[in-house]
């Protein structure tokens, strides 16, 4: 079965969100795997954005997840990862379609509430990296 990532950002745990996305995941038919509310490090953080290491907005990125918790969440189903990502909307919140996460609760680019893998590869590296001791089924 397939499986993908999912964060709630610090503005979303912070907003009280974390409820809201878990329950439209729920309701397209997807199971949780694992949950956790972390504190990232720096160091996670790093590895976890390291694609997007060379961006000038890198050091504003990480120093904004470490502003809260974030809630790391693993989901499986058919087409999880696809189908997570439209369920979360586009990553500029302007630009996602009413009745998506970010469309519906966010309108900043900044901080928009959510993170999704947006592969089947880096769902899996991801998974492993905020789960090191790995994840029941």
């Amino acid at each position: 079965m397939e499986r993908t990532y999912i964060m709630v950002k610090p503005d979303g745990v912070e907003r009280g969100l974390v409820g809201e996305i878990i329950k439209r995941f729920e309701q397209k038919g997807y199971k949780l795997q694992a949950l956790q509310l972390i504190h990232p490090t720096k160091e996670l953080l790093e590895q976890h954005y390291s694609d997007l290491s060379s961006k000038p907005f890198f050091p504003e990125l990480i120093k904004y997840m470490q502003t809260g918790p974030v809630v790391a969440m693993v989901w499986s189903g058919k087409s999880v990862v696809k189908a997570g990502r439209t369920l979360l909307g586009a990553t500029n919140p302007l630009e996602s379609a009413p009745g998506t996460i970010r469309g519906d609760f966010c309108i900043d680019v900044g901080a928009n509430l959510c993170h999704g893998s947006d592969a089947v590869e880096s769902a899996e590296k991801e998974i492993a990296l905020w789960f090191p001791k790995g994840v029941g089924n």
